[in-house]
């Protein structure tokens, strides 16, 4: 475990070389005086500084920002405060000069003036020739900044001075005392008179939000381990702008005790995607569809090559040290483009999330190229290296020779796998998503959807789709400042976040005590076979029957694997949840009682027979499976609509019972017809041919099992049930005929429950039940269903070659399968979805707000993962396809429409 945070605590360190070494000073050496991300805060509109940073040259901001007053700003601003060097302070109060096309402030001038005049008369030359051209604005203009006070008595004080006080010095002076506060740029209201707070909007102008708060980062605060860095992430999570993100990046952000929180910061930023390309001075990194990279983008290639024309100075300059280099384009000049380009594009590995170069490259390539002369005194390759690079297994670190020469898969595996979301090809308050519905015209289809989105708060890039339910942190002062309070809210039309409902707090202080050993909130381990996981003082673990190694012969000879080892009899009753379970004592062993079920599946089961609606509506039968608690939230299998007067033409293609296609749900409902399955209407889908889904449950098609988001275990009705450990000796499944797995070099995975083995990858995920209860509660007493869960995860894959399904298993974990869509896959192509489900494995398990952001996922505790293997023969030869093989391409070119 201390490894493990090592790397990902230096590969942060690595990540932030290259802010330092660029967006501080803000102007390269280049002709055209562009960087990047440094300048792009000096940008008046929010619209430019957001365009800007994805801007690659000067020539491409300059057709953003289309104002020239706009792009002055930028490029003079850039120019003065540059010569702030690495100070910040100066530096802040600089920007805070360029960053309005109002006037500047007495105070602005003076902080200018004070916090920069001992480092560089330059910076205040420049600064003065600009703000002599403005004339110097009214204190009153100034009015609006005494709301940002925190002290009723000091916002009436601040008032009173502004309209009776006249010279700067009385003004100052006068808020000092009646406000008790020092002029500091954290402070809200000094923020605002210095100059970091813009001024209210005109009347024709759309009111600017009252507080700048980045929630993203905000739900990773908890993650903190010292008080330090918690209260310090929360000051840069609302206080956006001011030097605190200094401080924290200096003492948190490189401490090897905060991993967690390192982790997840670096999610919110920069998530971990699947693909690279159009690269052209990182070349080698292009054509590799199976790795992850945090930042593919011409922005990073551009900066890599920066950063060589830095580094050819002679000195790596880092936050705690130089590093004295020989001439790095004579001495292993390939290797130091790989150093350059891997810092930049940000290689990051599934599980660890890490980014950092193995320890044998780092001292190898400063041994052979490091200045040792100019070393200082106790300083070597290994110390150095020590620090940066303390890990050198190939599973958890960067191996720079894997990107000396380009991908081998150039050209031989071009299509197998694409990624139409990266680089993100919509607008910046867009989404990308994978378009697996098709479109009404063919000859105009994009292989993605740009949808619109909210932000996580209003100094956040951290977009959600709309209509999203989202749990998002509230400081609390009840709850010591402590980020783990919350409140529900829906992504609305807006564009901001609407219908906020608190949720209950959850005291993250609390620690499970087990085995006399004390577990913190959110800590998995294990208990025997169970996974399990601490929330709030209280063990959830999973309800999986444990194999014994001492068991005797005949215990194991019964031991069946199913939950309080019932006999593997299938004998289905359906429970009130909606899930089909083997026999009456799996449901009893689950906690339903006699009345809670009743015997067959519920899909025989007919939910409108009872007539449950109202005259002027329609009963639908809506079949689903519910998380939160069935009792307190009905999960009823049906829907009451009334026929719609109107539809939308909103493309979600769904069949009817005569093999219809509709547009979408609502114009099936409007024709009055009943509904077969979501998607195209397919040919071989029209006659009834019974399947069984994993989750044990008869489908009439195989269209019908997957428009549930169920892969197909077997041909013809469910008739067994598969054990929920890999272990057990003999079931029902025997007299199952299983389909050859689609590629034959694969050693496939069993999913828990079912019979047949598959090359695809399936997670067993544990939930909290009390948590998707809350969500019920504040969605109008809507319970959660599987189905929902499904749909959001869903989003998540972003290769189209793949997709995902699954169901709630006999004992209550989540099973999700991630699978390729072809009967014959590539071996790439099953490599790819085995990393998308890794990549969810370790959203998961380190609680990623790009997950936990989405409120029924957040109920979310912990994760397994198993991942087929492939051998490494060369042989590519498949077995002819079977008739179940040939179902399952069928669903699966199904599900890739829906």
């Amino acid at each position: 475990m201390v490894k493990s945070g090592m790397f990902i605590v230096h590969s942060i360190v690595s990540i932030n070389i290259l802010f330092i070494l660029f967006c501080v000073p803000c102007v390269s050496r280049r002709s055209d005086g562009w960087v990047g991300l440094g300048c792009c805060e000096l940008a008046m509109s929010v619209e430019c500084r957001r365009e800007c940073k994805q801007a690659a040259s000067k020539n491409d901001i300059t057709k953003i920002c289309k104002k020239d007053a706009e792009v002055s700003h930028i490029f003079l601003g850039s120019t003065c405060c540059s010569y702030a060097g690495r100070h910040t302070t100066c530096r802040e109060y600089c920007q805070a000069i360029f960053r309005t096309d109002s006037s500047p402030t007495v105070s602005q001038i003076n902080a200018v003036k004070d916090y920069c005049q001992s480092h560089s008369t330059q910076l205040i030359g420049c600064v003065g020739n600009y703000t002599k051209s403005y004339p110097i604005r009214n204190p009153i203009d100034s009015l609006y900044c005494c709301d940002r006070a925190e002290d009723a008595h000091c916002q009436v004080a601040c008032r009173r001075i502004l309209r009776t006080l006249s010279t700067e010095q009385e003004i100052m002076e006068g808020l000092i005392e009646q406000c008790r506060s020092q002029p500091l740029p954290q402070d809200p209201m000094w923020q605002c008179f210095l100059g970091s707070a813009q001024p209210p909007a005109k009347p024709h102008e759309e009111p600017l939000p009252p507080a700048k708060m980045d929630r993203a980062k905000l739900h990773c605060c908890s993650k903190a381990n010292t008080s330090l860095c918690r209260d310090m992430c929360q000051k840069v999570s609302t206080n956006w702008g001011s030097q605190t993100w200094q401080e924290f990046h200096q003492l948190c952000e490189y401490n090897v005790v905060e991993t967690q929180l390192i982790a997840c910061l670096a999610d919110v930023r920069e998530p971990c995607q699947l693909g690279c390309t159009g690269l052209s001075y990182c070349s080698n990194f292009n054509n590799r569809p199976t790795e992850l990279f945090r930042s593919c983008s011409v922005q990073s290639d551009q900066g890599a090559m920066n950063d060589i024309k830095l580094w050819s100075n002679g000195t790596i300059k880092m936050p705690f040290m130089n590093i004295p280099v020989l001439h790095i384009r004579k001495c292993q000049p390939e290797m130091w483009t790989a150093v350059a380009c891997a810092l930049q594009i940000k290689p990051c590995h599934s599980k660890s999330r890490g980014s950092v170069i193995c320890k044998s490259d780092c001292v190898d390539i400063l041994t052979q190229c490091g200045d040792l002369k100019r070393f200082h005194q106790g300083q070597t390759p290994e110390r150095i290296c020590e620090l940066l690079s303390p890990v050198d297994d190939p599973e958890s670190c960067i191996p720079l020779h894997r990107y000396l020469n380009p991908s081998s898969l150039a050209h031989s595996a071009r299509g197998e796998v694409t990624h139409p979301c990266n680089p993100n090809p919509c607008p910046s308050n867009h989404l990308c998503q994978v378009n697996r519905k098709g479109c009404p015209d063919d000859f105009n289809c994009q292989p993605f959807f740009c949808v619109p989105g909210c932000k996580l708060g209003d100094a956040s890039d951290f977009l959600v789709p709309m209509d999203t339910r989202l749990q998002v942190p509230v400081l609390s002062p009840g709850a010591g400042g402590q980020a783990d309070c919350f409140e529900v809210c829906v992504c609305g039309a807006s564009g901001r976040l609407e219908d906020c409902k608190e949720m209950p707090c959850v005291d993250t202080s609390k620690a499970c005590v087990v085995g006399g050993q004390r577990k913190s909130h959110g800590t998995p381990f294990r208990v025997d076979c169970h996974p399990c996981s601490c929330f709030a003082g209280e063990t959830i673990c999973s309800s999986r029957q444990c194999y014994s190694p001492d068991s005797s012969d005949q215990e194991r000879q019964r031991f069946t694997g199913l939950p309080c080892g019932c006999p593997d009899h299938f004998v289905p009753v359906c429970a009130t949840n909606g899930r089909t379970y083997p026999s009456a004592c799996v449901a009893r062993c689950m906690g339903f009682k006699d009345h809670q079920f009743v015997y067959g599946h519920c899909r025989l089961n007919e939910p409108c027979s009872s007539k449950p609606c109202q005259r002027n509506q329609r009963c639908v039968p809506k079949r689903r499976v519910c998380l939160s608690d069935a009792t307190d939230f009905p999960c009823r299998q049906y829907e009451c609509v009334v026929r719609p007067a109107g539809c939308d033409s909103q493309l979600d293609p769904v069949c009817d019972t005569d093999g219809v296609v509709h547009t979408n749900l609502c114009k099936l409902h409007q024709s009055g017809k009943a509904l077969a399955y979501m998607g195209q209407c397919q040919e071989d889908c029209r006659k009834p041919q019974p399947v069984c889904g994993q989750n044990s449950e008869t489908y009439n098609s195989v269209c019908e099992a997957f428009s549930d988001r169920v892969a197909v275990d077997y041909e013809g009705p469910c008739h067994a049930v598969g054990a929920g450990a890999d272990y057990a000796v003999g079931s029902g499944c025997d007299l199952v005929a299983c389909p050859p797995p689609s590629h034959p070099h694969c050693v496939p995975v069993t999913p828990p429950g079912a019979c047949c083995p598959v090359c695809a990858s399936v997670l067993r995920v544990l939930w909290n039940r009390e948590q998707m209860n809350v969500f019920a509660k504040l969605d109008r007493d809507r319970p959660v269903t599987v189905q929902d869960v499904l749909q959001i995860l869903r989003l998540h894959v972003s290769v189209p070659q793949c997709d995902l399904f699954g169901y709630l298993s006999i004992d209550h974990e989540l099973v999700v399968v991630i699978a390729h869509l072809d009967d014959r896959p590539t071996r790439l192509q099953v490599e790819a979805c085995s990393k998308e489900a890794e990549k969810m494995d370790s959203l998961i398990n380190y609680g990623s707000p790009t997950l936990v952001s989405h409120a029924p996922l957040s109920s979310f505790l912990s994760a397994e993962t198993r991942v087929p293997v492939l051998h490494p023969s060369g042989a590519t030869a498949c077995s002819p396809p079977s008739l179940l093989s040939v179902l399952l391409l069928l669903g699966l070119l199904l599900s890739s429409i829906m």
